[in-house]
């Protein structure tokens, strides 16, 4: 009997965590998806963002807002939001705030987690200044996640 018990106990507890982990969804932080997701903390230490672009965050002198809508299974969202981590410790201005938004993986369950903003691929990034939108990095940056900001920020 004690035999039975113990493995259906084990049995339980295997059932629950292999099929009992919520997908990571909605405002998160920069530490729960780390923590979700520790295989991108190995990209975000290994990253070398532009020096020269990381002294032009460093020395907004207005703040800038920005959007990640990003996805815990997605491979663009580990590579770009794990730079954009880097880039954000080494810029190290309280004149960026940075929100997270997570999207399940399913594709007919995002529509309510983008708050009508046009998000058609993952990650998106929208740059806000005074209460408008600059720009967006859209998927992959066009040159690197630390240059296109600067792009967005100074136009």
């Amino acid at each position: 009997m004690k035999a039975r018990t113990f493995f259906f106990i084990l049995l339980v507890s295997s059932i629950i965590h292999l099929y009992g982990q919520t997908e990571l969804t909605g405002p998160v932080t920069k530490e729960a998806v780390l923590q979700k997701c520790a295989d991108w903390q190995p990209i975000a230490a290994a990253y070398n963002p532009k020096p020269e672009f990381i002294e032009r965050l460093r020395g907004l002198i207005r703040e800038v807002r920005i959007e990640i809508f990003l996805g815990a299974w997605c491979s663009d969202s580990k590579a770009h939001v794990s730079e954009y981590f880097k880039v954000l410790e080494m810029a190290d201005t309280p004149l960026i705030q940075t929100s997270y938004i997570a999207v399940p993986e399913d594709k007919t369950k995002r529509a309510a987690y983008y708050q009508d903003k046009d998000i058609l691929k993952i990650p998106t990034f929208i740059v806000f200044m005074d209460g408008l939108e600059k720009g967006r990095i859209v998927e992959v940056p066009a040159k690197s996640v630390e240059e296109d900001l600067v792009e967005i920020i100074e136009r």
